[in-house]
């Protein structure tokens, strides 16, 4: 990994007194066509490489439609990987049930819910089945012209749709709704059955919208191999900082199979041998800046999707650290 060093330090002293410029005082808005005729649209972007964003990244604040939208004008994100719920809720989704507290206990475990949480998760699974399987994608196209016109794009949609438990119509409708949204991928952890990447590269090929494959440390070079003998809809979700913490050079995966990849999430993590700790973008092992340079070189057509991972500092907040990050990515790309 010689590039990963690559005019690393060069951007530490500068991204986050540059990204102060972008993320603009969070007032609450009422209407977003307002607040971006105020604020104007984002745009990033940068020299042919589009970087862009998971709204995960966001899961600290409100998930709202109008919630997601304010924080891709106030971080300069003109391209998203949309989160199921949001998209879900704003077309009249059931409501889900609380969830239960996740937080571990002294002996590190994380607390296994109730027979009673289990239940209303169960009960809220045949609900929303029963939705997926008849509404209409009406409002999923009001939510991209939204968006659209508020100068974000939709290029991946992220539901809880696409498991072993959820019938073919939800497989389906998270095709379709990825569709309307504007996206051409609906994205998922890669299973561990052949038989489920199949069923998902056969619905996906019906509505060619690709299903694009995530994985973390598990990622090897050969790990989407039999999901993509599978199907030409079955596609890569590389997370490029997991892969580096799993101890793997990108590099080589990024040249053989490029033409796989529908996104890739950018974090930046030290590799393996020291520790895989999730950082804050410039400190860890993850050639960030080499691989961005790379994509601008040989003009690679898929997204660089930023996921704030790395713990927030005292003083800040997910918007200045995404900011933070996409002023990075400007630079390294000579924007």
């Amino acid at each position: 990994m010689e590039n990963q060093d690559l005019s690393r330090r060069r951007f530490l002293g500068t991204s986050a007194l540059a990204a102060a410029g972008f993320v603009m005082a969070r007032t609450p808005i009422f209407g977003a066509p307002a607040y971006i005729k105020k604020f104007g649209k984002p745009n990033s972007l940068f020299n042919g490489v589009q970087v862009g964003a998971i709204t995960y990244s966001w899961r600290s604040l409100p998930g709202g439609a109008e919630d997601i939208l304010k924080y891709c004008i106030e971080t300069n994100i003109s391209a998203i990987e949309l989160m199921g719920p949001t998209a879900e809720l704003f077309a009249g989704a059931p409501e889900a049930p609380p969830r239960p507290s996740m937080t571990p206990g002294p002996d590190g475990k994380r607390p296994e819910p109730t027979e009673e949480q289990k239940a209303a998760q169960k009960e809220y699974g045949k609900k929303m089945a029963e939705w997926r399987a008849k509404v209409s994608m009406d409002k999923f196209v009001q939510l991209r012209k939204m968006y659209n016109d508020a100068g974000v794009s939709i290029y991946g949609f992220k539901p809880n749709a696409l498991g072993t438990n959820n019938t073919d119509a939800e497989v389906d409708y998270a095709f379709r709704a990825a569709k309307a949204l504007g996206a051409n991928q609906a994205n998922v952890e890669l299973p561990n059955d052949p038989a489920q990447t199949k069923r998902l590269g056969d619905i996906a090929a019906k509505n060619k919208v690709y299903c694009g494959y995530h994985g973390h440390t598990q990622q090897t070079p050969t790990w989407w191999d039999t999901a993509l003998g599978q199907s030409k809809y079955n596609a890569m979700n590389f997370d490029m900082g997991h892969y580096v913490a799993a101890g793997f050079d990108p590099f080589p995966l990024l040249e053989a199979k490029h033409d796989h990849i529908v996104s890739m999430h950018v974090k930046d993590r030290k590799n393996k041998q020291n520790g895989g700790a999730n950082l804050p973008w410039g400190q860890g092992d993850t050639p960030i800046v080499a691989v961005l340079e790379t994509m601008r070189a040989k003009k690679y057509k898929f997204p660089a999707t930023i996921e704030l991972e790395y713990e927030i500092p005292a003083g800040s907040d997910a918007l200045k650290e995404t900011a933070k990050c996409v002023e990075f990515a400007r630079k390294a790309l000579g924007a």
